[in-house]
């Protein structure tokens, strides 16, 4: 009877195995959640890391172009991977000589995996080749007036 005893106790019952399975699959789901997770967040940054690449492209080669009008006009640009973005830009005179400010705005349609996205931005730009001469004088003798009126006070 002695040994009967001893091997029984040495044995899982069918609760505990079944507890231990139930406590593993809570521990697989949540750990393949979490991978997924980490996965979707890495595609993510990928993709935002595309987009502001795309942004810098285009920004630079908005801003290297020395002619006003072309750059009012907009229009189409090709990224380094080949896709089409459409991009528009408003140009005001800014209270300084030779300083515009110019508002920037990309609309990138989507292509394959990478989703579409729009963008904007107000920059401040000093071109003197933009500026039209009579204005460029009048700014001038504007801060000129001011410069005075402020040493004065």
């Amino acid at each position: 009877m002695a040994l009967r005893s001893s091997r029984f106790t040495r044995a899982f019952t069918l609760i505990e195995v079944l507890v231990s399975l139930a406590i593993f699959a809570i521990a697989a789901v949540v750990l393949s959640v979490s991978y997924l997770n980490i996965i979707g967040s890495y595609r993510s940054m990928s993709h935002r890391h595309d987009t502001e690449e795309d942004w810098k492209w285009v920004r630079s080669v908005v801003l290297a172009e020395p002619e006003k009008e072309k750059v009012e006009e907009g229009g189409q640009l090709a990224l380094p991977d080949g896709r089409q973005v459409n991009w528009s830009a408003k140009i005001e005179q800014a209270g300084v000589a030779d300083l515009f400010r110019l508002t920037l705005e990309v609309d990138a349609p989507a292509s394959g995996t990478i989703p579409a996205w729009q963008r904007s931005e107000a920059l401040h730009v000093l071109r003197p080749s933009w500026s039209d001469p009579t204005v460029r004088d009048e700014l001038r003798n504007k801060t000129k007036q001011r410069v005075e009126r402020e040493q004065r006070s």
